[in-house]
């Protein structure tokens, strides 16, 4: 790859982001249709109890969640060694279907089951796509490759997933579905047109990709990001819920609020690549501090217009920040086992999204109502500051170790 040109590496990234844009397209819309959703399948239920009817919603986004967690191990151990253009092209056409699915879906346990099958090929898609990227930009470069990559999940929810739920809103929530397959089939097009020929890893077999579950760092980055991104979820699920039931603004504010979200993300994306790059655990470090202070504002001034869309930003940033750190990190420490790490990672934010939308459901079906996310959120970065600073710690020792074992003097005892 290091033999194209400028122009094609800038295109075949395009591409690559394009697919990126399709996944947060249809990851981040259901946030912003649950009140059409919930209105639509469980009509008796929304008319009676509105946050009850929420919730049940809420399942769908867990069955994405669960998806990818399923999804992204799996094809990537077994997948390793394929060509990786042809490898992305199916994912992507894995993701028209599932879309055109979900918006035929007759009713919900229907939806949630075409929710899950859609996500199967989310994890891989990025894990592959990141490495593509990081092959393009050249050595030293990863954590901007892995950025450019996200930047089109991040570009989503500034421009597709408000134009996305403005559609659904307007034209009923199964047109957002369909929409969301035409963003992937220009990013099917795009990937063959423009991402060169990729052979996979020769040497990959799934026992070597397994291994890197046996080292530490890789089960505690891991751990980071499933805490970090359960408390992004607890809130971002329930957006439009909290913008029209808590702070009582319109319905087609929705859109607006998740502008300043996908706003947050592209900041936090494009300061991500350059943090993590420098040093990955400093820049999770940061993203929990942020995500804290995000979460404080929330739980004080989300009453307020401003306060929303200043913790929903601040919220957003941290965590693109924490997205393009964990991946970077985990890249760090698997070592030979990159196809995993790369992919894994996914599993790991979506389990987060997973756990987010399940805690979020049950403090607002408890009756504390929508700020109560905002609480799950502060204290889950306790635990999720805790474990990446482990993760730094054993490190730190294993690299001093070595130190040592290496200026040990030969037959030394």
């Amino acid at each position: 790859m290091n033999t194209l040109s400028p122009t094609r590496v800038r295109l075949a990234l395009l591409a690559l982001a394009l697919g990126g844009f399709g996944i947060g397209s249809t990851e981040f819309v259901a946030s912003g249709l649950l009140p059409q959703i919930a209105a639509d399948l469980f009509p008796t239920m929304a008319s009676v109890d509105h946050a009850q009817a929420i919730a049940q919603a809420g399942w769908m986004i867990t069955a994405y969640a669960a998806g990818v967690v399923v999804g992204a191990p799996t094809i990537a151990v077994f997948a390793a060694r394929m060509p990786r253009r042809g490898l992305l092209v199916a994912l992507v056409a894995a993701f028209i279907l599932g879309s055109i699915a979900s918006a035929l879906a007759p009713n919900f346990p229907t939806l949630v089951i075409a929710r899950f099958v859609a996500a199967l090929p989310h994890g891989a898609y990025f894990g592959i796509a990141s490495l593509v990227a990081g092959s393009l930009m050249g050595p030293g470069k990863q954590g901007r490759g892995i950025s450019i990559v996200l930047a089109g999940l991040t570009i989503a929810n500034v421009i597709g997933v408000p134009a996305i739920t403005f559609l659904g809103q307007q034209a009923g929530w199964r047109a957002a579905y369909v929409a969301v397959a035409v963003v992937f089939a220009f990013a099917l097009v795009a990937i063959l047109v423009a991402v060169p020929s990729s052979p996979g890893d020769p040497g990959a077999t799934v026992k070597r990709e397994l291994g890197g579950f046996r080292r530490g760092e890789v089960w505690l980055a891991l751990l980071t990001g499933v805490v970090g991104f359960g408390g992004l979820f607890a809130v971002q699920s329930y957006i439009a819920p909290m913008t029209t039931q808590l702070t009582m603004l319109p319905a087609v504010i929705v859109p607006v609020v998740l502008v300043v979200f996908g706003v947050g993300m592209t900041i936090g994306n494009w300061l991500g690549g350059p943090l993590a790059d420098r040093h990955a655990v400093r820049a999770i470090v940061l993203s929990f501090i942020g995500s804290a202070a995000s979460f404080v504002v929330l739980i004080a001034v989300a009453s307020t217009p401003v306060g929303l869309f200043v913790g929903i930003f601040l919220m957003a940033v941290a965590s693109s920040v924490l997205a393009v750190a964990i991946q970077t990190r985990l890249l760090e420490v698997a070592r030979e086992s990159q196809t995993l790490a790369a992919a894994v990672n996914h599993s790991g934010l979506n389990l987060g999204n997973s756990l987010g939308a399940v805690l979020g459901g049950l403090v607002i079906a408890g009756g504390y109502g929508y700020a109560s996310t905002a609480w799950v959120g502060l204290l889950l970065c306790i635990p999720g500051l805790g474990l990446a600073l482990l993760g730094a710690l054993i490190t730190r020792r294993a690299a001093e170790r070595a130190s040592l074992n290496q200026n040990e003097p030969a037959g030394a005892s």
